[in-house]
Formats: structure tokens, sequence, C-alpha cells
């Protein structure tokens, strides 16, 4: 007997749709599931709702569920990843990072098991592509998260930036996005929520098309396109002034900043040459769009034993970063944290692929 669908990729309206049942116990069921981790669809039948109608709402939909396989807290910060396992077996990661302000977290959340991209500085890359993940996979890892958070806590924002390249599952991506965003879901605000991409100009065009009002980051690893072929190996079909000029129109269409991040690899990507061509693509882009991208420099983590690249010293980082204050492009350092346990930037892959 095939199982039944998951219902969490689905917002009120759409159980309407698909049950012919009133929105409130539409919005009573997802609401249920997705705010007070029911992990039954008729197991209850909550106040102002209908029996009858959450029957037929659990006649033709279930409660998926990624298992926790591992939650290993750092000892550096309060930084947590959680590997979870699907229903087929495939595992993922998740990281809970903390803010500024007490109390609140953004989600790093996988859109993909493994990734196709190849990155030559991400772990996950190493791994090639097994499957998009569905969007309910995408949900549930926020829900994981949220069931297991102090009281008075609570999810601030979700970063696209886990295993995978998620503009090349730009249509499971987008439907959870609504989710997520729903009141009736995460009700996080679509400003919180951030999509991270190497650079798929159909993607970025697609997610900047479908109304949501979601912030864009873009790895841009080089600005010169001989080093940035050797670091990324899509930039050979996807160039980079294609990505950018796709980049531009998410900016006409949303009126936010993009993030452009770049990191710094010991005597690869910071000579002053980098800078300099750096330089040059934010300056187009404002002058392009108005708008000034916002710049993060993203510390490098190690990938392995047989690691192909050092993070920069202190010593090579500062003269990259003063080179480019120098010359107009201010410039944030973004704390990548969660390193001794495999949480950071570029390091989701290492358990993800053993068994229990």
């Amino acid at each position: 007997m095939t199982a039944l669908p998951a219902i969490q990729p689905l917002r009120p309206e759409d159980v309407v749709a698909a049950c012919d049942v009133g929105i409130v116990t539409a919005r009573k069921v997802v609401a249920s599931i997705h705010q007070r981790f029911v992990d039954d669809v008729g197991a209850q039948v909550p106040r102002n709702a209908r029996r009858v109608e959450v029957d037929a709402i659990a006649a033709r939909y279930r409660v998926g569920a990624l298992r926790v396989v591992t939650r290993e807290a750092s000892a550096v910060d309060p930084f947590v990843k959680y590997v979870l396992e699907c229903e087929d077996g495939a595992r993922i990661e998740t990281v809970r990072i903390p803010l500024e302000k007490p109390g609140r977290f953004v989600v790093c959340v996988s859109s993909q098991v493994g990734c196709a991209i190849g990155c030559a500085f991400c772990a996950t890359g190493r791994l090639g592509l097994s499957r998009n993940l569905e969007a309910w996979e995408i949900v549930e890892q926020v829900r994981v998260v949220r069931r297991e958070l102090p009281p008075g806590t609570r999810v601030h924002g979700v970063v696209f930036q886990g295993m995978g390249e998620p503009l090349a599952n730009v249509d499971r991506v987008m439907q959870a996005i609504g989710v997520l965003h729903d009141p009736c879901g995460h009700a996080i605000e679509q400003r919180n929520i951030t999509v991270c991409t190497v650079g798929v100009p159909s993607g970025i065009r697609r997610l900047a098309a479908s109304g949501l009002r979601v912030r864009l980051g873009v790895s841009i690893a080089s600005a010169r396109p001989e080093v940035r072929r050797s670091l990324v190996p899509v930039q050979r079909s996807n160039p980079l002034d294609e990505v950018l000029e796709a980049a531009a129109e998410f900016v006409e269409v949303t009126g936010d900043a993009p993030m452009f991040a770049i990191t710094p690899l010991a005597g690869v990507n910071t000579a002053d040459a980098d800078a300099d061509a750096l330089a040059e693509i934010v300056r187009a882009f404002k002058a392009r769009t108005g708008v000034a991208p916002r710049l993060s420099l993203v510390p490098y983590n190690p990938i392995g034993d047989d690691d192909p690249f050092g993070r920069a010293s202190d010593e090579e980082y500062d003269r990259f970063h003063k080179r480019l204050a120098a010359i107009g492009v201010p410039v944030v350092r973004r704390y990548s944290g969660g390193g001794d346990v495999g949480a950071a930037c570029g390091q989701l892959v290492a358990r993800a692929t053993r068994g229990a």
C-alpha cells in the first residue's frame, strides 16, 4: 500500500482545495502540526474544528517524519548540528544558529541530499547529488529544531545554506518557503528567510517572479573568471556575469540588496587583483541597480584530512580587507560557528553518510 503524502508542505488553502473542508478546520489542523507538534493528523480535534473534516484530512494526509540520528552541541559556541534521516534512509544535516539577541535562532536547512555543483572548498560537493529533498522534508527540518527549543525562545529566520544548491530544487524550495512563512505554518517573516546560491540564473529569476520577498545570497568565490572556474565548476555553464545579471533583475523586483559572499582561501583568491576585480563587480552592480550588495567574508573551514585549501591567515585577510576598504567597498566578516562539530559553512557532509 502506498503511504499517504505528507501534510507538511501544505498551507490551509491547499488543504481546503484537496479535502473539501472548511478553512477554519484546515487552519487548526495545519497549526497543530507546525506549532504544537502534533504527529498524527487525526489524533485530536482542535477547538472549533469539525471531527468529520479532521477525519477527511487524516484519510488523505499523514505527518511525515525525519528521524534525529544525532544532535551535537558545539563546545565553542551555541551552535547545534542535527543529523536527520529521511524516510528512505538518506541523511541530511541541519544547524541551529544563535543570533546576537538572546532567545532567537536561525535554522540552516538543507535542500538536497548531497550536491551536484562540486565547489572545491565545500565538503558537501564531494558527495555528488543523490536526490532533491521534498518540500515537506525542508519544512520538517525547521519543525524538528523548533520542538526542541527552550521555552521563551523562537526561530527568527531560516537560511538555505545547508547541503545542496537550493535553486537547483527551486520549486520545492519555494513551496517550503510558503509554509515557513504562513501564519498557520511557522510564521517566519519572508525577509528573515535567505536563499543562498552559487549561481543558477534561471532559479534566481524564478524566485524573483514568485512574489516571495526573501533575501538572496550569492557565493562569488572569486570575481576573476579563471579563479572562480577552478573553485566553482558551474562557472563554465553559468558565468558570473550571467549570475549577476539575474541577481540585478532580482533586485529590480524586490528592492532588497543581495549578499555577496567570499571565502578567503590562503594564496588562492586574496591577491590585490582579486580585491580589485571584486570591487569592480560591486561598483558595476550598484551602477546597474542603484543598490549596493552587502559583501560578506566567510572564514574557510576544514573539510577533511586531504583538505586542498587553508584558511587565509590573519595577515592575508587583513591585507585583502584593507584593499577593499581603500577602494570604497565595505565588508563584513561573518562569524562561522560550530566548526568543532562539523557544523560550520562548507562542512556539512561527514556524518550524513554514516550508518547509525
